[in-house]
């Protein structure tokens, strides 16, 4: 089984910043791709950014040129750093792993942490 702890959410204001973390605990081998969904109050989960295991990132459009996503393999972290932030930015961010090996040569196709409030007032 894979546990996924998000760390980093709160309250700033329109213009400011904040770091999320997540760190995958679990019988893992390794991680195919990490990222950052959020959910914004009646809307559906979207994807912010993912990044594989080679370092290859993703972004929605939303997020390019103001979100830095990272990783570090060995540890089994996803980080995203947010600049610039929106009140449009508002949502519960949810650290995701996909397709994770684990020790026992399962692949677990997708774990979800329990989510991060982010709000950026108006």
């Amino acid at each position: 089984q894979v546990q996924l702890v998000e760390s980093g959410g709160g309250l700033v204001q329109a213009g400011g910043s904040l770091r999320l973390s997540c760190a995958a605990s679990g019988s893992i081998v390794m991680i195919h791709s990490m990222g950052w969904y959020r959910q914004g109050s009646g809307k559906q989960r979207e994807l912010v950014a993912s990044m594989s295991s080679d370092g290859n990132a993703n972004y929605a459009d939303s997020a390019k040129g103001r979100f830095t996503i990272s990783r570090d393999n060995a540890k089994h972290t996803v980080a995203l750093q947010m600049n610039s932030l929106k009140p449009e930015d508002t949502a519960v961010y949810y650290c995701n792993a996909q397709s994770v090996v684990t020790t026992t040569g399962t692949i677990v196709r997708a774990s979800w942490g329990q989510g991060t409030q982010v709000t950026v007032p108006s």
